[in-house]
């Protein structure tokens, strides 16, 4: 069922339920309104009787016409009254009840006797209904006479006849007009879920570089479609990294592949020397290390990707580690003449797994080394600030461009001048560095022009202290 159908239903449902319980509890109150309007007539008319026939003197003998004479209220076209003897029995009526008999009930004269009043309700054969009330009338200590005064419900009746028909019509007519109206301004409403849907049906066609038309309104429709729109380009910012990553991935393997099989086919093409086929088997080796390693730093950055790479949470004194890793360092750089120096360390505390915090420290100091030109020099510092350890690792080798900079951590990023430096590398151990330093919530960044070196800072988070 559509939407739209399915709001305007609901909605129509709603209100219609509010409407019957609206009309119900409105004639029940005036219904009532009504009659307590009618017994409150009645007990006032009853009472100036009465009273008047109490002040007049006229008790215990009473005249029909010298009481209607002196009391023509008494009378009145819309009320009748009745004076009964305690034995029921009629002793004087108005003249506008003569011709209907309206007896005195049982439970009247009971009452009476008790000195109460009462207030009935009465219906007899080809008579309208009525409404009276029985007052009785005590002389000296016994009942002498009940007064009864009553008039016809008819009009009351036909009153609230005439309104529950127009009740009946006015709430199927207003609940249409409703529902015409619930239906017109649910289209209006979803009209931008339209848009959208039309929208995402084109983007489903594979052109990710549309995006949908913001309302001016920021309401549920307008998160709705700027929800939309940064989901999109997260996906296309995601496929155009997959499309990278994909051209990237065959160029790096393709690159050793097309060296292998180029020497292969070359020895291969008349005999050669023994010495010939020990140099290219030694190249190949050479190349299927290097793919090697390109495969299992793509399945660990892959398994990382989905939370597999299991980490400790462990403190690491940063201080061992790197004295540890400039021990080695000292050694990859006696080969192209680049000495590494400590500069300054400070004893630093962090949460992490000392594993990936060495990978980490060793991958920056191999590619400052392998990034240096010859006689240069690495320098590996270590600082603290009392809540940050701050590492660092600098050297005067080929630099990095500014508009490189924010690619550098990029899978299989490298710079035309790191190319042209070196053949050696794979341009995913930045990529490592930064998930590493990611997952210890610490920060990374690099400083640098090109041909005046790099400067790589590493921020982590101390262990915090005990108050």
């Amino acid at each position: 069922m559509p939407l739209r159908v399915r709001l305007t239903l609901w909605y129509g449902s709603a209100l219609a339920l509010v409407l019957i319980v609206f009309s119900v509890v409105l004639y029940v109150i005036i219904a009532r309104n009504l009659r307590d309007a009618v017994d409150q007539s009645l007990e006032e008319t009853a009472t100036t009787a009465v009273r008047s026939l109490e002040m007049r003197g006229f008790l215990p003998l009473l005249d029909e016409e010298e009481l209607l004479s002196q009391f023509p209220e008494l009378a009145r076209i819309d009320k009748f009254f009745q004076i009964f003897s305690p034995s029921g029995t009629i002793t004087i009526r108005s003249p506008n009840i003569k011709q209907h008999e309206v007896p005195l009930s049982r439970i009247a004269l009971e009452t009476a006797f008790k000195g109460q009043t009462i207030l009935e309700s009465a219906t007899y054969p080809n008579e309208p209904p009525l409404r009276l009330i029985s007052v009785p009338i005590n002389y000296r200590g016994r009942l002498l006479y009940i007064v009864q005064v009553g008039t016809s419900m008819q009009s009351i009746e036909d009153t609230l006849d005439r309104f529950l028909i127009l009740l009946l019509v006015a709430v199927p007519v207003a609940l249409a007009v409703s529902l015409a109206a619930g239906w017109f301004l649910a289209g209006r409403a979803l009209r931008p879920v339209d848009s959208i849907t039309l929208a995402a049906q084109r983007i489903a066609g594979g052109d990710l570089s549309q995006r949908l038309t913001m309302p001016p309104a920021s309401d549920e429709i307008g998160r709705l479609a700027g929800t939309f729109n940064n989901m999109i380009g997260r996906l296309d910012a995601s496929f155009q990294q997959i499309r990278q990553f994909t051209s990237d991935a065959s160029h790096e393997l393709r690159t050793p592949l097309t060296v292998m099989k180029g020497e292969t086919e070359l020895v291969l093409r008349k005999p050669r020397p023994l010495e010939d086929y020990h140099s290219v088997l030694e190249s190949n080796l050479e190349e299927i290390d290097r793919m090697s390693r390109i495969v299992e730093e793509l399945l660990f950055l892959s398994r990382a990707d989905m939370g597999e790479v299991k980490m400790e949470t462990l403190p690491v004194a940063l201080e061992a580690l790197v004295e540890d890793i400039h021990r080695q360092a000292t050694l990859l750089g006696q080969d192209r003449q680049i000495e590494v120096v400590l500069g300054t360390v400070t004893p630093a505390l962090v949460l992490g797994d000392e594993l990936r915090l060495r990978e980490l420290l060793l991958n920056l100091v191999e590619n400052a080394v392998k990034y240096s030109h010859p006689k240069g020099k690495v320098r590996v510092s270590l600082v603290s600030d009392g809540r940050q350890a701050i590492l660092s690792v600098a050297d005067q080798g080929i630099g990095i461009a500014t508009e490189d900079r924010p690619k550098i951590f990029n899978r299989f990023f490298r710079t035309d001048v790191a190319r042209a430096h070196t053949k050696k590398g794979t341009g995913l151990g930045l990529a490592i560095c930064a998930w590493i330093v990611e997952v210890h919530k610490g920060r990374i960044n690099v400083q640098g022009e090109v041909g005046h070196g790099s400067t790589f800072t590493v921020t982590l988070p101390l262990v915090p202290r005990p108050s």
